[in-house]
Formats: structure tokens, sequence, C-alpha cells
């Protein structure tokens, strides 16, 4: 068996199969190796998680700049994998060599919840005798218990059970029909699950009782929309059509697009992970970044209440944001001509498994490019852009995360996320006060205040890997008004600060000034500017952690303490809460908090560095949210400065374009200006 798994993985050899790239996610065939390799030599385990182990970055940098006289990096599968009783091992597998390089088990640790964890849940609570009790108090019928929903979270920390135990808190609800939304029935009462010896091992009740509500269904699917007079009638179509197909290019993974080069991983974690990103600038292929992804994200909910301060999901830490991930098979918001890619995954038994078309990727217009036009003579150019989307929808119990990596003509890379999906509800009597910690946001439906803070790791690469990072600040002059140097009182200029280790780096967002962080090669210097060539990270929408410092949330998310960290680069140092989030206490704080105590003092001045940018949203629930959310979208962009000599898009073909010597030439000779002809004339 294991000899069969590593001739499927060793095709590339015989020449039938191309070999795989480096930064490659793991086929399935991949995955049922290491996971056969590590069966033989340990015997049966439950499996949490097998994925690759990205090569290290100096072997890759080395392969990446001579290909041909490089030696490839091994394919190694990065294993966690949980035995019978709870002990949890952490391995890597060489899937060249066919042998197990590493496997310990890890004290004190919890990994992650996957879908199989989560599934399990409510199946068990339906039956409990102790939960069937908290219904029937909260006013459902013991027959009626098929219609008792849950859904499970981890459990984040809670004293009183500590770490050593897998555990799951039950958030329960009710539906009267199949065909209704629970959460307008949400229960007052949270079972804890043991995830070993699959028992109900504790139930928080509160002190005041929530009896299940009686409003009538809210709902959002066809049928109560056109009980409720049915859909829109004026909404006309927009197709739209690509009759000469994409301007794209696809090798295997990697993805070349007007002048940019991209290869588009995947994990079970960070879900897309864009690697080696370059741009072509007139025949120079020059590096822009190393690596990008989503790396962390957590949500705290503001009720103080007990046991609501236990709602703060890590949805990448604590569940996987790649194994949450739509089949987007099933329904895309992408239109036009689509290239899909797969995502494989390990189950619970070591099986690989496959969520079709996980990843979209398809352009969409963007509008005006740039444009201009002369007053003096309507002379103008008007460019319209183009724009290339790499997304995956994944859904985190409740709530919907779209998230989409755009490239644009300009040299700029845009994060997207927008969030959708349904509020996360509470039980409340009626006319009960919420404190304001929430928002009745429909009778007898409270929805908690709450946060939605991610975390984006940046791996610069501008025109090689030493870097330095400025903070830059929109500063007023000194001089007064009056003064030699600021007579009229109009000078301000941008302040820049270079940050020069890891603690100075700790910086949060201030839209007083108009804050922004370039990442820059020092060592090359613009000929125009005088300036060195950098990206800057332009974002806006960059709220406080408003958990209390000290409190619970704050010592486990130390990452979204402040807005930006910059740390030196190190190959392990891929999670910024730790590796394993679940049931950690914060004590340590893991993760960023950690490093920066650890190497804090070290240089981060033109060396290899990681930007990490914490941004968000904080939400206060309204009845527009309810009972399904509209998107909300927020965004940041990954802009060029001082990095090329001009505009790089003047080479994107105009819509429309006249020149102030066309527009005299045609007025002379008396001829009516046609603006398809000036167009054809340029």
């Amino acid at each position: 068996m294991v000899l069969d798994r590593l001739k499927q993985v060793a095709q590339h050899v015989t020449g039938t199969t191309p070999p795989p790239h480096p930064f490659d996610p793991l086929s399935a065939a991949e995955i049922e190796a290491a996971v056969a390799l590590v069966n033989k030599e340990h015997g049966p385990l439950y499996y949490n998680a097998v994925t690759v182990w990205e090569p290290r970055k100096r072997e890759m940098l080395a392969w990446l700049a001579d290909p041909d006289h490089t030696n490839r990096p091994h394919r190694v599968a990065d294993v966690v994998a949980i035995k019978r009783g709870g002990t949890v091992y952490d391995g890597l597998v060489d899937l060249d060599e066919g042998k197990i390089l590493k496997w310990e088990s890890t004290e004190g640790v919890q990994p992650l919840i996957t879908m199989e964890d989560l599934q399990i849940v409510e199946h068990i609570c339906r039956e409990d005798p102790k939960v069937i009790e908290q219904c029937v108090i909260s006013g459902i019928p013991k027959e009626d218990m098929y219609k008792v929903y849950c859904d499970p979270w981890t459990i984040g920390f809670d004293e009183r059970f500590g770490n050593k135990v897998r555990l799951q808190q039950a958030l329960m609800y009710y539906r009267p029909h199949v065909d209704d939304s629970q959460y307008s029935y949400p229960l007052d009462f949270t079972p804890i699950f043991n995830c070993d010896t699959h028992e109900i091992i504790h139930i928080d009740i509160p002190p005041v009782r929530r009896p299940v509500n009686q409003a009538p269904p809210n709902n959002y699917h066809p049928v109560a929309i056109e009980a409720e007079g049915g859909y829109r009638k004026d909404l006309k179509p927009i197709n739209i059509t690509q009759p000469e197909g994409v301007s794209f290019k696809v090798d295997g993974r990697v993805i070349e697009w007007q002048n940019w080069k991209v290869h588009v991983g995947f994990n079970y974690r960070e879900g897309i992970v864009l690697n080696n990103i370059t741009y072509n600038d007139k025949g120079n292929e020059r590096g822009v970044f190393y690596r990008l992804s989503l790396a962390e994200m957590v949500v705290p909910y503001g009720n103080p209440e007990h046991p609501h301060q236990r709602k703060h999901a890590f949805d990448l830490g604590e569940y996987g944001g790649g194994y949450m991930t739509n089949s987007l098979a099933l329904g895309c918001d992408c239109k036009g001509a689509i290239h899909y890619m797969d995502a494989n995954f390990v189950n619970r038994a070591g099986a690989s498994q496959t969520i079709k078309n996980a990843i979209c990727i398809h352009e969409e217009d963007a509008g005006i490019l740039f444009k201009h036009t002369d007053f003096r003579d309507d002379s103008v150019i008007v460019t319209r852009g183009q724009k290339l989307l790499i997304s995956h929808v994944f859904t985190a119990a409740n709530y919907e995360y779209c998230v989409y990596w755009i490239f644009h003509q300009d040299g700029t890379v845009q994060l997207e996320v927008k969030l959708t999906g349904i509020l996360n509800t509470y039980a409340m009597n009626p006319g009960e006060d919420t404190h304001g910690w929430g928002t009745e946001v429909y009778p007898g439906v409270n929805a908690h205040n709450h946060q939605h803070l991610f975390c984006m790791r940046i791996d610069p690469n501008i025109d090689g890997p030493q870097n330095t990072v400025f903070q830059v600040d929109a500063k007023a002059a000194s001089g007064e008004v009056g003064s030699a140097e600021n007579t009229y009182g109009n000078a301000f200029y941008a302040h820049k600060t270079k940050y020069t280790t890891a603690k100075e780096s700790m910086s949060d967002y201030d839209g007083s000034s108009s804050r922004t962080w370039e990442m820059a090669n020092t060592n090359k210097i613009n000929p125009y500017s005088h300036k060195p060539v950098s990206y800057k990270l332009v974002s806006r929408e960059v709220p406080t952690l408003l958990p209390k410092k000290g409190g619970l949330v704050w010592k486990r998310a130390g990452f979204a303490r402040h807005a930006v960290h910059v740390t030196k680069y190190q190959d392990d140092q891929i999670h910024p809460a730790g590796r394993h989030v679940p049931q950690t206490s914060g004590e340590p704080s893991q993760g960023l908090p950690e490093w920066i105590e650890k190497h804090g003092d070290e240089s981060i001045e033109n060396t290899d560095i990681v930007l990490w940018h914490t941004f968000g949203i904080t939400h206060f629930p309204s009845p527009e949210d309810y009972p399904v959310m509209p998107a909300e979208p927020m965004t940041l962009l990954l802009r060029p400065r001082n990095f090329f000599l001009k505009n790089p898009a003047l080479d994107v073909p105009p819509s429309f374009a006249s020149t102030p010597s066309q527009k005299a030439s045609l007025t002379k000779k008396g001829e009516v200006i046609n603006a398809d002809k000036a167009s054809r004339a340029v």
C-alpha cells in the first residue's frame, strides 16, 4: 500500500506526469502517501491536517533563480494527528525520500476543529437527556428534538476546563419548520461537548431564563420572499461576455496576466496563498512579494455576561479557512470566462477529499484606469482598466467571508473581503434591556456587538529580499504662519519613520495623518524621485481591538493589539496566533507577542522581513442586517511608490483618444470631429 502511493507520487520520474511546483498544494495521491507512511510506523490515528510544508525560503529562492541548475526542493508533508486518548502529534514526511523526518508528541495543545468534528455535536445534543431537559424547559416538546440545531464552536478558553481535554461549545437553536432560519429561534443555554468521549459534560444555564421565541419565522429563501410580495420585476440582466477568451495564462498553478506572474497555492488554514509575485517591467521580471496570505482572524463579541466571553472565534486558526471553503460548483458570483482550481484535504480517517472549484480566477472591468481632457480644445484620452481576481468563499457557521485577491494593471495589488451570511444571535425576553451590548434585530432576537479583525501576512520582496519598513505620516510644517519657511502656513510634507527593530514597529493606524506604511528596498533608488523603490500599504479600515488589555481576548489575540508589526523573517513564523490555537489561555500569548518578546531587539533594517497587518470592522448590528446580511466590503491596497519610472499602465490600449494636433487638423479642414475616427487615428 505504501509503495503504491509512493509510486503514484513519483510518476514524474518516468516522465508521465510533470513534477509539481514546490509551492503546489499536496495532491490527493501525496496526501494518501504521507498518511500511509505515518500509519505504517505509528499505527492508526485521527488526522487533523496533512498539508504542504513549504520549502525553506533560502532553498526556494535559489531554485527560483536557477531551476535548471539547482536541486528541486523536496515535497514534504506537514502532518497533525491525534491518537485515541487525545495525544497530539506534529510530523514531517519527506515524500521524495519516502521517510518520516519528524514525529513528536506536542503537550498542552489542541489542534483546530475540523468539519467532521463539528458535525458530530448536533447529533449528540439531540439525544442527550440533559439537553432534552433544557429544551423542554425552553418550551420545545421532547418529540420535537429533531427540530433542534446547534452551531458548534471551539470553547475558546474556559478556566474551569483548561486545555487538556478537547472541547466544543454548542450554540443552540430551534427550527419550527425545516426551511426556517434557526437564528430567529436561539436558545438560552450552552452545552459543552467532549470531543474524545462524545459526551455532553456540562451545560451553562443563565440565571434569567428566556423561553424559545414565539415570533413568526423571518426567512430569506424564495418561498418566503414570494409570500411577502415577490421579487423585483424591474431588474434587467447584465450579461458578461468574453468572446475572445481570457487575457491570463495558466501553467499548472502559475498565473500570468498583464505583466503579473503569481503562483496560486491553497492550504487548509489560510485558504489562498500567493507566492513569488513578480512584475515584468519592460522585459525585467522584478520581485514584488514572496508570499501573501490572510494568516489569522478573530471575531470578539461584546456581551460581558457569562458564557458570551467565550465567543471570540479565531476562524482560521480554530477551524481553517481552507477547510470551510465553499465549492463554487454549487453557486459562484464570478461572471464571464472562469478558471477554477480544486483543493485537496485529508479527512479524519486519513483519506483525501476534494473541494471542487474551491478557487475562482476571472477578470472584471475595472472602470476608468486613467483619463484626462484638455479644457482648451477638448482633446481627451480615457483608458478603461481590467482587473484579475483570485477568490474563494468560506462559511464559518453563520457568517460567510468572501476573499478576493485583485491584481490591477497599474501595479497595484488589492485585498478585498466581503462579509455576508447571518448574524450570530441570542435569545431575549419581550422588553428585555440589551444594555447596549447588542441590538434587537427582530422580536426576541438579540444580535451582539462584535468585531471582525483580520491579520494579513505580507512577505515583501521589493527588488529582492533586503527590505526596510517606513511609517509615513502627513505632517504640517513646523514653521508658524508668517515665518520665513512657512509664510502662508500652507506647507506640509510626508514624515517618514524608519522601523529598526520589531519592538519599534508595533504601531497603530492614524487617520488624522493619513498614515501608510512603505516597504522599501533602500539599496535601489528611483533615478527620477531619488527615493527608494517601494510598495505602500494603504489601509483605512483599521479598528482598535476593543476588548480590554489583560483580558482573555487581548491575551489570546496578541496579533490584533496593533495595526502593524514587523518581524525578521523566520521560516516557521506563519501563524500570528500560534500553530495550535484552540483552548489557548493566552498565558503566555502565542505567535507575534512571543516572537517579538524573544527577538524584538534584533535589527529589521535592510533585511528579510515580514509585515503583519491587522484590519477589519466593528459591527453594531441593525435590522437591515437581518435575516441575511447584505455584503459589507472592506479593502486595502499595496501600491507601487517610486518603483516605476512612470505610470506602468500607459501601454494599456485607450478606449478613446484624441490629441490637440488631431483636433486642430480636423477643425481646420472643417470636418465634423468623429470620435471613432479620432480614436482610430491614434
